[in-house]
């Protein structure tokens, strides 16, 4: 009998750890999942894609909270007002969040502001943009990982 008690602790821990060391993995994705929704909108005339980037954990303003984070690095001949208002309707029509565009003109992205998060491209001569969404989820694992914290 006390070897079921300790095969059955055993394994209850070794749920509880499997558990907690895919949480971020989970997040992770999440913020993945919020830059392949960018990437899926088609992109507009004279326009490229250069890089895209993906992070979860706290990354802007204060108190507790996961936040999900998907950007592009687009180089375009448009101007950022078009470029926001490309993004902005096709988003809107194709069910994705909102989505922001900003000139990009060095690596940092600044928008996150609690994590060091930048694009490997060295080259910003002019003509580039950084179009990015914020993702939601508010299921088991955004209240665990500790990123978020």
């Amino acid at each position: 009998m006390k070897k079921i008690i300790c095969v059955a602790a055993a394994a209850v821990l070794v749920l509880i750890v499997a558990f907690l060391l895919s949480i971020p993995f989970i997040n992770d994705r999440i913020a993945e999942d919020v830059k392949n929704g960018l990437s899926k909108i088609p992109l507009p005339e004279a326009t490229e894609c250069i890089e895209s980037v993906s992070c979860a954990g706290k990354l802007v303003g204060n108190g507790n909270g996961m936040q999900y984070f998907g950007a592009l690095l687009l180089k375009s001949e448009l101007s950022a007002d078009e470029l926001q208002a490309y993004y902005s309707d096709t988003a809107k029509n194709s069910g994705l969040p909102e989505c922001f565009v900003k000139e990009q003109s060095g690596k940092k992205i600044d928008v996150v502001e609690h994590r060091e998060l930048q694009f490997e491209c060295d080259d910003f001569s002019g003509g580039f943009y950084i179009v990015y969404a914020w993702g939601n989820y508010g299921g088991l694992f955004s209240k665990f990982d500790i990123r978020g914290h």
